[in-house]
């Protein structure tokens, strides 16, 4: 009788680890889908930004002219088809493991079945030759006493409602196990599609950088003509520095006559009123989160200094970044703020300057103006058109962030994903 016992227990810890196995799979499956799901997500994000940059080399190429515009944006659709691939690489990672995950769990679930199987045919076999109520009787009446036979009596219970939830386990167990092959069989599907997906993103990936070689090829024949250009470029970025300058300076100066006529000590500083402080704060706070001065656009050419994207020996120095978007878009408001300056830049279209308490924020490129000195605007208010270059069939929008005369890289103040 402990025998039987013995081997009861252990029915009961196959119980337990089937369905531990089978809840440790849920909580994995859960992971493993919050993993997709971003993955997935990021992958349609991407596919979305490879289709508006194909947007505009369309616009670019319907001028005949090769442009340095075009090479750039060849530059950024190459880059994020690259980042597709290795996302699609990272989904297929993730499928790989939750494949081999699968075939463990099938592997053990049925090695389980087995057992189960196994032990159940020999508890009916037990009970085919004990079936009559005599055998039963017999057992019982064979005690040496009273507590005895009631311990068998309970035995003889407790097993005919094990045998029972023996054959529960099994039919769960199958249940579990069929789950699973469906499971497997989808991912191994997945698989297969993401597998094709990817060859034909490597495709199209080598046919990019075919047509950006050609490009780069056809520009460099007109080397003396872009050097031409990027110094008359150079000389029109230090007079809009200069311009941004003295905008900065006047309202500092502003602020030291009223300190003046005060009697006050003149600040060194741009002085805040309450009322500009809780905006300086909350433009701060709103880090990383800001929205785009356009709906829709591509970085053309980040912040900082970096390479000339076809002649790397010669070094641009931004103070903002370019953002390339569609022919007719307009400029809007990362924040609310008052307009305190609107320049005209010959040669380089109109700049408007907007302070945000401490912070400014300098839109330019500017064709026509929709707001004027003094006007309070809102976060995503249209200020101006943006002007539309027609040589390199472009429309680029020059956006700089400044606290106080403090340069910012205003990519690390925009949303992440306009």
């Amino acid at each position: 009788m402990s025998k039987l016992f013995t081997k009861k227990n252990n029915k009961c810890l196959s119980f337990i680890v089937i369905w531990c196995l089978a809840l440790l799979n849920t909580s994995n499956s859960f992971a493993q889908k919050q993993s997709k799901e971003y993955l997935e997500n990021k992958k349609k994000q991407l596919q979305n930004e490879i289709k508006y940059t194909n947007e505009l080399l369309d616009e670019t190429k319907k001028n005949k002219r090769l442009s340095l515009n075009q090479l750039v944006t060849l530059n950024k659709k190459i880059s994020v088809r690259e980042e597709l691939i290795t996302t699609i690489n990272s989904e297929i990672r993730v499928l790989n493991r939750q494949i081999n995950e699968n075939n463990y769990a099938i592997n053990e679930l049925q090695n389980d079945l087995l057992k189960l199987k196994a032990e159940y045919a020999k508890m009916i076999y037990y009970a085919y030759k004990n079936q009559n109520a005599y055998s039963r009787l017999m057992f019982i009446f064979a005690s040496n006493d009273f507590q005895q036979a009631f311990m068998r009596l309970k035995y003889l219970q407790q097993y005919s409602d094990y045998r029972h939830k023996q054959a529960e386990l099994i039919t769960q167990t199958k249940a579990i196990l069929n789950q699973k092959i469906q499971d497997l069989e989808a991912k191994k599907s997945d698989q297969r599609v993401l597998l094709t997906s990817e060859q034909a993103e490597k495709q199209n990936l080598s046919t990019e950088k075919t047509e950006k070689e050609r490009v780069f090829s056809q520009l460099q024949e007109q080397e003396s003509k872009l050097k031409k250009d990027l110094k008359k470029k150079k000389a029109d970025a230090e007079k809009f520095q200069q311009a941004i300058l003295q905008v900065i300076q006047k309202e500092l100066e502003k602020a030291q006559n009223e300190a003046v006529k005060e009697n006050k000590e003149k600040p060194q500083r741009l002085i805040l009123t309450p009322e500009s402080q809780i905006l300086s704060n909350s433009f701060a706070s709103n880090k990383s989160r800001l929205p785009w001065p356009v709906v829709k656009g591509i970085i053309s050419e980040r912040f900082g200094v970096h390479p000339h994207p076809l002649m790397p020996n010669i070094d641009i120095n931004n103070n903002g970044i370019d953002i390339t978007t569609n022919t007719g878009s307009l400029a809007r408001a990362v924040f609310d703020g008052e307009v305190k300056a609107i320049v005209n830049m010959p040669g380089s279209g109109k700049f408007i300057l907007i302070r945000h308490g401490e912070f400014l924020t300098i839109y330019s490129n500017l064709k026509e103006i929709y707001v004027k000195v003094g006007d309070k605007v809102k976060t995503k208010q249209q200020i101006a058109s943006i002007v539309f270059d027609e040589e390199g069939s472009n429309t680029v929008l020059h956006f700089e962030l400044w606290k106080g005369q403090i340069k910012f890289n205003p990519e690390d103040w925009l949303f992440k994903n306009n």
